[in-house]
């Protein structure tokens, strides 16, 4: 079996860690894609369609590597949060999100000589109650400044989630286990700490 070159699309330090996690050396090149919306896309099909650009950018450059894309998005009443403009912003998602349940899709895609397969993790998400204090204590954290729905739940943001309905991976960023079934489809193969091509 051949060893396998990794490259991670996303400048996402979370995504990093995940992968470290798991034992796959890779390095990071970010794929610089237009995140505007297409008309009619549904939040779903936006997810996949930029984990898919991110991979093909960077794949494009690199056909013998393993390119991994992905794309998180935060949904609520069909609406998508993204990153808080400012604290302000980052203070309405969170009143929003209290005492409540949302949708995080994480989107992978995985593309390896000129062929790509992809997929979504859809995980529910349920805040605790929060008072305008706590979520102005949060803000003033930093953590939620650079995340979708303005919460990371790797870290301080995991005292106010109250339950996770499906992969916590996901949402943090890369669905593992998505990602291993993934790669076996591209015939790769994931023994806990490498990866390599099957015969």
């Amino acid at each position: 079996m051949t060893a396998l070159s990794v490259i991670l699309a996303s400048q996402s330090p979370r995504r990093r860690e995940l992968l470290t996690l798991v034992g796959i050396p890779h390095v990071v090149q970010p794929a610089d894609v237009d995140e505007q919306y297409t008309p009619g896309e549904t939040p779903r099909a936006h997810a996949e369609r930029l984990a898919r650009e991110k991979a093909s950018v960077v794949g494009s450059a690199h056909p013998d590597a393993v390119v991994i894309g992905s794309d998180t998005i935060v949904v609520v009443d069909g609406d998508v949060l993204g990153k808080p403009r400012d604290e302000a912003h980052a203070a309405e998602l969170l009143a929003r999100l209290a005492g409540r349940s949302h949708t995080v899709m994480t989107a992978v895609a995985v593309q390896w000589r000129g062929r790509e397969v992809s997929a979504v993790e859809e995980v529910g998400v349920t805040f605790h109650p929060m008072n305008a204090g706590e979520i102005t204590a949060y803000i003033a954290t930093g953590e939620p400044m650079d995340k979708a729905g303005a919460y990371g739940i790797q870290g301080f943001g995991a005292t106010i989630v109250q339950r996770v309905d499906g992969d916590y991976f996901a949402v943090m960023g890369l669905p593992l286990q998505r990602l291993v079934r993934l790669l076996g489809q591209l015939g790769i193969s994931y023994r806990f700490g490498a990866l390599s091509a099957m015969a």
